[in-house]
């Protein structure tokens, strides 16, 4: 008999880290695409929990570094389809700032995510997202680039 979890709307909170015109992104892939990809960093909400307090765990726990400096940019709602299985997610997105100025001389490094492993990090040209590099989630290159959310 196989469990089958009901599709549930995940709540996430996701930093803007820039710097010198770029900013700091994962790398992902979706095999089922085709598709290489940048997202946010950041990550769940817990229960209880404030969007700008899970920002900073999550930050903390994947890059072993502290944030400051937070200012809400907007919320964004992603339903997509990733690795051929569909997600929706409530997105709190924060403009901050590393407190690690080291990491902002680094071109890419690793991130950690629990259960998950390494991932890569890197800080990329906001100028070269598009259709051939997306960022997600869907409507943060909007936020990015100072105006709403394109949705």
């Amino acid at each position: 008999m196989g469990f089958h979890r009901r599709p549930r709307i995940r709540p996430l909170s996701l930093g803007v880290f820039r710097h010198q015109g770029r900013i700091l992104v994962s790398e992902g892939q979706d095999s089922v695409k085709g598709e290489t990809f940048y997202r946010l960093l950041g990550g769940g909400i817990e229960f209880g929990e404030r969007g700008r307090e899970a920002l900073v765990r999550e930050i903390r726990e994947e890059l072993s570094v502290g944030v400051s400096d937070l200012r809400y940019l907007g919320t964004l709602e992603n339903v997509f389809v990733y690795e051929g299985l569909p997600g929706h997610e409530l997105c709190l997105v924060y403009e901050a700032r590393l407190d690690d100025p080291g990491l902002y001389r680094r071109e890419r490094f690793s991130g950690h995510e629990e259960g998950e492993g390494a991932f890569p990090c890197l800080w990329k040209d906001v100028a070269e997202f598009g259709p051939e590099a997306p960022l997600y989630p869907d409507g943060a290159l909007g936020l990015v680039r100072g105006g709403p959310p394109q949705l």
